[in-house]
């Protein structure tokens, strides 16, 4: 397994678009969270604790699409260029090379995430100066901790989309849709059903983990985050399935 774990984080680093991706996350992670704080000071607006932390954190969205653009890559880029046929010669386990991708995408989006939230929560609360707050506040640290978390499982999420349809413009698509542009939908769903549907869709559960006290809805921090994982592993498991029954 250390090969295949070495293969694929040799494959993940020579790829350009890996260090432009996760440069765009972090860039749009830090970009958003100054400006909206900085804005939000010119205004002359009182912000809360609330507020200061939402505002730091409101790159979090757009790194997570940028993140998960980079998970579909991983995988597409293979099948788009042929090379997963040399991959599964030299690694017939298919669900040992999945595993080993998984493994090493985890770990590298997880340590540029962490830099990039501990920054842009770091940043904006410099910026905004006295209204700021600190990371020994109460649930502070658990929530920009949590953006990390939200960003990497974004990822994830991902690179098991593009497994699955294999197609990098459709597995992005796919990812946006269902990261940013579905959850949104969910609010015009009526009625209890309506409520429950959206609390515990995909990115609407899994920003729960963002906020330092829950705000409505009926999950919790981490169990909002756990629903989130939920959607990802199916991704996951059905990606698995269909890629030991299809031809490479």
């Amino acid at each position: 397994m250390t090969g295949v774990l070495r293969s694929e984080w040799t494959k993940l680093r020579s790829v350009r678009s890996t260090g432009w991706t996760l440069l765009t996350a972090v860039s749009l992670m830090i970009g958003f969270g100054v400006l909206l704080t900085a804005v939000s000071k010119d205004m002359g607006e009182e912000v809360g604790p609330a507020d200061a932390l939402m505002f730091s954190l409101s790159g979090s969205p757009f790194a997570s699409l940028a993140v998960a653009s980079l998970g579909v890559l991983v995988i597409s880029g293979e099948y788009r260029t042929g090379m997963i046929r040399t991959t599964l010669l030299a690694v017939p386990g298919r669900l040992r090379m999945l595993t080993a991708k998984v493994a090493v995408f985890t770990a590298v989006a997880f340590a540029v995430s962490v830099v990039a939230s501990f920054a842009a929560f770091l940043i904006g609360q410099a910026v905004l100066g006295d209204e700021g707050i600190a990371l020994g506040d109460p649930g502070v640290l658990r929530a920009v901790a949590g953006s990390a978390l939200l960003i990497t499982a974004s990822g994830v999420f991902g690179l098991a989309l593009g497994t699955l349809i294999r197609h990098t413009p459709g597995a992005i698509v796919a990812a946006i849709a269902l990261i940013f542009v579905l959850p949104q939908m969910t609010n015009m769903l009526p009625g209890e059903w309506g409520a429950t549907v959206r609390d515990h869709f995909t990115t609407n559960a899994g920003d729960q983990i963002t906020l330092a006290e829950v705000v409505g809805g009926q999950l919790g921090p981490w169990a909002g985050f756990g629903v989130y994982c939920l959607w990802i592993a199916t991704a996951l498991a059905a990606a698995a399935v269909l890629l030991r029954r299809r031809d490479a």
